[in-house]
């Protein structure tokens, strides 16, 4: 690995520490929300390097598949937290 990989690769692990942080240490539920977003985000894009290092393409849709599924859990989570403030605006 070139100087600039190992350089990236310690911005990555240094964010994804930080995330982690952020998910346990985080004041409300919207903030440990976005910091769960966050650790999908750094995970997909820590495959898609796995990709690039091992040049191996497969990976690519390992990470796609783990994307989506990070996203959904993230909005599964959003939604439970905001049914939790009072409900449905509108209707009932």
């Amino acid at each position: 690995m070139t100087a600039l990989e190992w350089i990236a690769a310690g911005m990555l692990g240094l964010a994804l520490l930080l995330a982690m942080l952020r998910l346990l240490l985080g004041p409300g539920a919207a903030d440990r929300v976005v910091a769960a977003d966050m650790l999908g985000i750094l995970s997909t894009v820590v495959i898609v390097g796995i990709a690039a290092i091992f040049g191996n393409a497969l990976y690519l849709d390992v990470a796609l598949i783990y994307a989506v599924l990070a996203f959904v859990g993230v909005v599964a989570i959003a939604r439970a937290i905001e049914g939790d403030r009072g409900g449905r605006e509108g209707g009932e």
